[in-house]
Formats: structure tokens, sequence, C-alpha cells
């Protein structure tokens, strides 16, 4: 995940749960949160059992992200954020617990006086993990035209460019899908699986030398032996956990998108 898409993701998520964009600089995003915002991620919860329990006022906090540290303005307080950094993977729980499945249409269209149809994708934001003594995470937003069937990469950036609403915008209607949204989500498990079966597999095979060579040191450690005591095999366990190849894919969100005829032919 790249930090110029990190940026979006963060405007795009605290924009769609009410909050303010303060400033959307070069590098870095300033958001007026919300108070449910404040309480999801700023963990003061004396402060808001206090206020609650004395009727006070309430004064949810600003914040800056930095995205960019070279663009962001040098005088700028602000948290530095990046893919695994601890408070983006916050922000992906956020977005689990708060919308793990969304239902969005889109709200831009021209007033042309008739009645326009919206057209139903489905799309899924998901984080693949290679794992073994070493990590490394890769960001794949999926987008499958249920009408059609044509399945897009990077949906989630297609959908940046256009305004979503939760409600359905006047003198329009949706279209109903040919392909339903569970074998929609098949069709997306397929793809992810078979690009990861097609990707570069050297770095599970280095992985393997590693446990193989670190095993064999246990084992010599213990050579001459007749009976192998329990803490060889918390050791060889101990081995395995750390070195073993591991692909593991975790859908962040997703939902249903409605849009219209004309956007649709534009994703990519």
């Amino acid at each position: 995940m790249q930090q110029l898409e990190i940026k979006q993701y963060l405007k795009n998520f605290f924009l769609l749960n009410q909050c303010d964009l303060v400033e959307d600089g070069p590098g870095h995003l300033t958001i007026q949160l919300t108070i449910d915002m404040d309480k999801e991620l700023m963990n003061r919860p004396f402060y808001w059992h206090y206020l609650e329990k004395t009727g006070g006022i309430p004064n949810p906090m600003k914040v800056s992200f930095i995205t960019d540290q070279q663009l962001a303005p040098e005088d700028l307080k602000g948290e530095k954020i990046h893919f695994g950094s601890p408070r983006l993977h916050q922000i992906f729980q956020v977005t689990k617990k708060l919308s793990s499945f969304v239902r969005l249409f889109q709200a831009e269209m021209a007033a042309t006086g008739q009645h326009i149809p919206l057209h139903p994708w489905i799309g899924l934001n998901m984080k693949v993990s290679y794992q073994c003594d070493l990590k490394r995470d890769e960001f794949h937003s999926i987008g499958l035209h249920l009408i059609t069937g044509r399945m897009v990469k990077n949906f989630h950036s297609s959908l940046e460019t256009i305004e979503l609403s939760t409600k359905i915008p006047d003198l329009s209607y949706t279209l109903s899908p040919l392909i339903k949204p569970k074998s929609g989500l098949m069709r997306i498990q397929q793809f992810i699986e078979q690009y990861i079966n097609e990707q570069d597999d050297t770095w599970a095979k280095e992985a393997r030398k590693r446990w193989k060579k670190d095993q064999a040191l246990l084992d010599h450690f213990y050579e001459g032996l007749d009976e192998y005591p329990e803490t060889y095999y918390k050791e060889k366990q101990a081995i395995q956990e750390q070195y073993e190849p591991i692909v593991e894919v975790e859908v962040i969100n997703g939902g249903l998108y409605y849009l219209t005829e004309r956007y649709s032919q534009q994703v990519q």
C-alpha cells in the first residue's frame, strides 16, 4: 500500500465517518474528529467518562497525519503514518468494526429529469500477508460488476473521484444483479488465490533453508542423547513457527456499490 493510497484511504475513512477535513495538504491531512471517532481512536476513556458524568461540553480532538515527511510542512506537529504502523492498523480495525460491509450509491449525477439506472458492484479491500521470520504485506482492492462479471483491480481508487451516499438519489433506481453477491465474493476469492499462486515463491524457499539450518543446529546440540528432552520439542516447535512460510488473506472491509452506467464503463 503506497503512501498516496494511505492518504486517500484516511481521507475517505474520516469523511465517511462524518469527520471534518480541516486541511488536505501535500503529504499530510488534518482532521477534526467527531465525538464517536475520538472515542474510537484517541484512547481517552476517563476524559469521556468524566465529561458524561459532569455534563461538560465535549471537545473532540483535532489530529494531523503525516503521510510523506518530505512534502509535509517542517513545523507540522502530527503523527507519521505508514502501512504497518499501529495507528493505521487501529483504523483498519475500526473500519471492520463500524463498516465491515457498506451499501453506497453514486450521488453525483447530472440533472436530466429522467430516471437513472444504477449498476451493482461488489468491492472487497483485502490485506495479503506473506509471513515467515520476515513479513511483507500487500493491499488489494477488487471490484466485480454484478451484471457483466467484469473484475477490476484498484477498485477503491476508482471510487475516489465520485461522491457516495448511503441513500439512493432521487430519480434513480438499482438494477438487479445477474451474479449474486455470494457468488461474486467467491469469484474474488478465486481471483486472489490465483494471484497468490502466480507470485514468486523465492521468499518461502529461502525461509525453509533458514529453517533447515537452525533445525540442524538444534539437532547437533542434542546429538548423542538416547531420548530427546521436552525442551528439544519446544525449541523445534518454536523454530517451525518462526520460519514456516504462511500466506494470510484478511478482508478489511467490503460493500455493494451502485454506480451509473457511464461511470461503470470508466472503472478500470
